[in-house]
C-alpha cells in the first residue's frame, strides 16, 4: 500500500486503497455523457485509471475504441470490451496517440506533485495534435461541511467521513466509507485541491491549456494540446 493510503473491506485492495469489489458496485454516473459530447463520435480513447471499467463500458457501448489502462490485475480482470493494459499512468508510454486521453476519478488532484506532473506529461504523450484530453477535477467546496452521506439508487450509503491537512503544501488525507447491506468498506486518499488558475497553471505546464469547462461545476474539462 502506498504511504497515506489505506483501504478496508472484502476482496482485493489496490496500492491506493480502492476495493475491486466495491468498485464493480459503484453505479455509473454521468461521465459517459460528458465525455460523449465532448469528443468525435467512435474516436479512439485512451482511459487512464480504468478501474473495472465502470465508465469503460459504457463508452465501448458507444462506439468508442477503448484503450484502458490500471495497474491493478484484479481490477483489469473485470473490463470487457476494450484492449486493456497493466501500467501506472505517470510510467506510459505506449507509442501511441489517441483522438481522446481521458483522466477520470479526480487523479489530477493526486496529493503527489510529482506524479500528477506524471500523469499530465502522459495524457499530453498520447493524445493527437488535433485531439483532446478530458479530465474530472475535483469541484470547490467538496471538503466542506463533513461528515457528509449520500445514498445509492440500491440504498448503499457512502459517507465521507474527514478530511484533514497533513502537510503545508495543502495536501489532505480523506477517509470515506461505503456502507452496504452485506458489507462495508473504506478508503483513506491523500489528495491535493487546486483552485481553477491553480489546475490550468498545471495543464500549462505539461504542454495543455484549458479548451473549455464541461460543466457548470467546472469539474469536468475539455483541454488540447497547445
Amino acid at each position: 500500500m502506498r504511504a497515506g493510503y489505506e483501504g478496508t473491506g472484502p476482496g482485493a485492495i489496490t496500492p491506493d486503497g480502492c476495493a475491486v469489489e466495491l468498485y464493480s458496485r459503484l453505479p455509473v454516473e454521468g461521465e459517459p455523457d460528458v465525455v460523449a459530447e465532448a469528443v468525435p463520435a467512435g474516436a479512439t480513447l485512451l482511459e487512464l485509471g480504468c478501474g473495472v471499467g465502470r465508465v469503460t463500458h459504457p463508452l465501448v457501448e458507444r462506439g468508442f475504441r477503448v484503450t484502458a489502462v490500471d495497474e491493478s490485475p484484479e481490477m483489469l480482470e473485470r473490463v470487457r470490451g476494450a484492449r486493456t493494459v497493466r501500467s501506472t499512468i505517470e510510467g506510459l508510454d505506449l507509442g501511441e496517440e489517441f483522438d481522446v486521453v481521458l483522466l477520470g476519478s479526480i487523479l489530477v488532484n493526486t496529493g503527489d506533485a510529482a506524479v500528477r506532473r506524471g500523469m499530465l506529461d502522459t495524457c499530453r504523450r498520447h493524445v493527437a495534435a488535433d485531439g483532446c484530453v478530458v479530465i474530472q477535477r475535483e469541484r470547490d467546496g467538496v471538503h466542506e461541511g463533513l461528515p457528509r452521506e449520500h445514498v445509492l439508487p440500491d440504498g448503499a450509503v457512502v459517507r465521507k467521513v474527514s478530511s484533514e491537512l497533513v502537510g503545508g503544501d495543502g495536501v489532505r488525507s480523506v477517509r470515506v466509507e461505503y456502507e452496504f447491506p452485506d458489507a462495508v468498506w473504506t478508503q483513506t486518499y491523500r489528495i491535493r485541491p487546486m483552485i481553477v488558475a491553480e489546475f490550468e497553471r498545471a495543464l500549462a505546464e505539461t504542454g495543455l491549456r484549458v479548451d473549455r469547462y464541461l460543466t457548470e461545476d467546472q469539474s469536468w474539462v475539455r483541454a488540447v494540446p497547445v
